[in-house]
């Protein structure tokens, strides 16, 4: 998945290297810009650049004509919020909030006190979105965090004949994710994540490129993040088995850095889905 840049579709502009999914953003891939769509409790860095145009599902016998192009893929990332800045659903409720709008002021309240949006609130952001890039390779990341969201889901898909194909669950230690949450600055104009613990700024509290102040969100705090994890924790299984009784595949990587998880991603996917070029 990507971005401007060249950025991708594990996202973000170019800039200093973060969490996990700088992990996706090493995931060099051309193409059209993807779905941007995050964890509306989350941080998740990287999906940028587009997975490039048709998908073909390896065949254990030869093709004797062209190979059939299959659907596009379909993939979503569950997993606690972590530190990954991702272009997605969090940004798009941030944007709201900043706005002033309605659903922005129903996406503080729930944010500020660490608990899950109302269903709808979340589907009328990302509906656009999907009807926009039907044409294309997504990666939802983030969403659903719950199975009455996957149901809706899996709703909304269906009407316009579409599904997800493949559900990777990303099981990360949870005092890794807070060490990461405490430790995460963000230069809010560009995007750019730094960490103290793993990719600190060259200057304390400055942008390594603008030299512009870093800022931290208010809800990156260990009661918050400690009250979504236990929402996370509760959600997540019922989920899990949702998607197990679909046609998705379900797979759980694990890890505690980016460098254990992208390579299981990357191998995933090469397994998965062929024809994904490299720069």
């Amino acid at each position: 998945m990507r971005l401007s840049n060249g950025c991708h579709a594990f996202f973000w502009q170019p800039g200093p290297r973060v969490g996990w999914p700088t992990l996706l953003h090493s995931l060099k891939l051309p193409g059209r810009n993807l779905l941007r769509v995050a964890a509306p409790v989350g941080t998740k860095h990287a999906l940028h650049q587009s997975f490039g145009a048709a998908r073909y599902l390896k065949t254990k016998s030869a093709p004797t004509a062209e190979p059939k192009p299959l659907r596009k893929l379909r993939m979503i990332i569950l997993g606690a919020p972590w530190d990954l800045a991702t272009i997605g659903v969090g940004d798009l409720l941030r944007a709201e909030i900043l706005r002033g709008t309605p659903l922005g002021s129903v996406a503080k309240k729930a944010m500020s006190e660490g608990t899950l949006l109302p269903d709808e609130i979340v589907l009328r952001l990302i509906e656009p979105q999907l009807h926009a890039f039907s044409d294309r390779d997504w990666i939802l990341d983030g969403f659903p965090r719950k199975a009455s969201q996957a149901t809706l889901l899996d709703k909304l898909l269906a009407s316009s004949e579409d599904s997800l194909n493949l559900v990777v669950n990303l099981n990360v230690p949870d005092d890794v994710i807070l060490e990461r949450i405490e430790g995460r600055w963000l230069h809010a104009p560009s995007g750019r994540v730094y960490n103290n613990s793993f990719n600190p700024p060259k200057i304390p509290g400055k942008d390594d490129l603008t030299g512009e102040d870093l800022t931290q969100r208010p809800d990156d705090t260990a009661e918050i993040f400690s009250k979504r994890l236990v929402a996370f924790h509760t959600e997540n299984e019922p989920l899990l088995q949702h998607y197990a009784g679909t046609d998705a595949e379900v797979v759980t990587l694990t890890g505690s850095t980016s460098d254990e998880i992208y390579p299981q991603l990357e191998a995933l996917l090469e397994d998965k889905f062929t024809g994904l070029p490299r720069k």
